[in-house]
């Protein structure tokens, strides 16, 4: 009989659990407006701290907090090119030497093909 009491009801796809006598966490709504305009709110728990900035759900550019103050960037480091650590690890008259063995070696490589 309790084969036929299961049948359809699509074990797994649907909870038979209800809301009733559950206290949800407390929470908070932030609103935030972004450069182009779009205002949204977010909502969050109420122990966290709340960011400054946070993506726009239309545009994705960085949005700030409606009563927040503008955040002030952090001076960082330059970002390092391939030409600067190579000459981390070699002089520049190393960098010539090895330009010049590597110009005969495709020279004479020509010179054999021709």
């Amino acid at each position: 009989m309790a084969e036929r009491a299961l049948r359809g009801t699509r074990l797994g796809a649907t909870s038979y659990e209800n809301d009733r006598n559950t206290d949800l966490a407390p929470r908070q709504e932030v609103s935030y407006t972004c450069p182009k305009g779009h205002q949204f709110s977010v909502t969050l728990a109420a122990e966290v701290e709340v960011p400054m900035t946070w993506d726009c759900r239309n545009c994705g550019v960085p949005a700030l907090l409606m009563d927040g103050e503008v955040p002030v960037a952090k001076k960082g480091k330059p970002p390092r090119t391939h030409w600067d650590m190579l000459l981390e690890r070699r002089s520049i008259e190393d960098l010539e030497e090895v330009l010049a063995e590597r110009l005969e070696i495709l020279r004479a490589g020509r010179r054999k093909s021709a």
